[in-house]
């Protein structure tokens, strides 16, 4: 995210700052997607090699077989939690990037009414 504005702020500004908003929410949605789409991706290469490895477990206990099929799936289990730390972040990037719309549709609107007072000695 970009730092607050040192400069007053004019309806131009923040006509570009809701354009570049709007361009990186849109692109944002797509990577969601892609994110989510990985994610489940890898839950399932997850269940799946967890199945294998329940079939294949040998052991004495059902301790011993949890043990072993927990550590048959380390990998897969691994590359599950990290598509999901993907997806949560970019999903939080593109909530900020909507509030961050918001609040600056809401200043442009205090900005626009600003302008619309100048020079006619309103509003002082």
């Amino acid at each position: 995210m970009e730092s607050p504005p040192t400069e007053p702020l004019n309806p131009v500004t923040v006509e570009r700052r809701i354009l570049e908003l709007s361009n990186l929410i849109a692109q944002g949605v797509k990577q969601v997607t892609d994110h989510l789409r990985s994610y489940r991706q890898a839950d399932a290469e997850y269940d799946r090699a967890k199945a294998r490895a329940q079939l294949a477990a040998e052991g004495k206990t059902v301790a011993d077989r949890e043990a072993a099929v927990e550590l048959a799936t380390v990998a897969e289990r691994d590359a599950r939690d990290v598509a999901e730390v993907a997806y949560s972040h970019v999903n939080r990037r593109v909530k900020a990037f909507e509030k961050e719309l918001d609040a600056i549709r809401s200043i442009g609107a205090n900005v626009r009414q600003m302008y619309s007072v100048a020079g006619r000695g309103e509003g002082a």
